[in-house]
């Protein structure tokens, strides 16, 4: 997964409308999303809109209309293969959460679809487990649009929004950085000067008086007097 978020981040124009729609077309259509989550690619794909790299109103066009689609298809492969498709070696070890997902179909009816597009597995399979149980499509659709819009405008914007704001952040981090380094310089350069001084006031406190050349004349007489004295 992590290596093909890094290729989306490395793409540029047209080609990242087709490689997120196929990423979330596919999720559903066939089954991709138990690999790669579909919601992985629009976050992406938001932050890339928010480098100006795509434009956000054609991108989320392109998501909604992938997302309702590809679960068109999935609800139709569901609708024609029925059980056998959860029979399959890729759906075997997904048992109990199939499951759960037709339990939850039972239960809310096409509400269920709409309610699946939030969840990784439940986005992949909901789909088919419609068209298996014969939900009627036109109620289907209305559902699956409405889920396919609220999902793909909210994880898109919330990449895009995620993108705006790191920039913002790293603007205002280097600014912010440049303040602080030359705060330490001032700071340092200030406790410099102020331990030079103390250390100069203290070598001048120290320092020996000089001996005066008149003071030096009067030891002497007094050192030659009191050897006179003694003579």
């Amino acid at each position: 997964m992590g290596h093909i978020t890094d290729a989306l981040l490395h793409l540029h124009g047209p080609i990242i409308y087709g490689v997120v729609a196929a990423l979330v077309f596919a999720e559903a259509a066939l089954f991709f999303g138990f690999v790669f989550p579909g919601e992985t690619a629009i976050v992406v794909a938001g932050v890339l809109a928010s480098q100006h790299r795509v434009s956000l109103p054609i991108l989320l066009v392109v998501i909604v209309c992938a997302a309702v689609v590809g679960d068109s298809v999935g609800y139709e492969i569901g609708r024609k293969f029925g059980d056998r498709l959860l029979d399959t070696r890729a759906l075997r070890k997904h048992r109990d959460r199939l499951g759960s997902a037709q339990d939850l179909l039972r239960r809310r009816g096409a509400f269920a679809v709409f309610i699946g597009r939030f969840t990784a597995l439940l986005r992949a399979i909901m789909p088919a487990l419609a068209g298996s149980a014969r939900m009627p499509y036109g109620r289907f659709l209305v559902f699956n649009a409405l889920g396919g819009i609220a999902w793909g405008i909210g994880f898109t914007m919330g990449g895009y929004l995620a993108g705006t704001a790191f920039e913002q952040v790293a603007q205002w981090a280097g600014r912010v950085l440049a303040v602080v380094v030359a705060v330490i310089v001032v700071i340092a350069l200030g406790v410099w000067l102020y331990r030079r001084r103390k250390k100069e006031a203290q070598e001048t406190e120290t320092a020996p008086e000089p001996v005066s050349v008149p003071d030096l004349r009067e030891d002497l007489r007094e050192d030659l007097r009191e050897h006179q004295h003694d003579d």
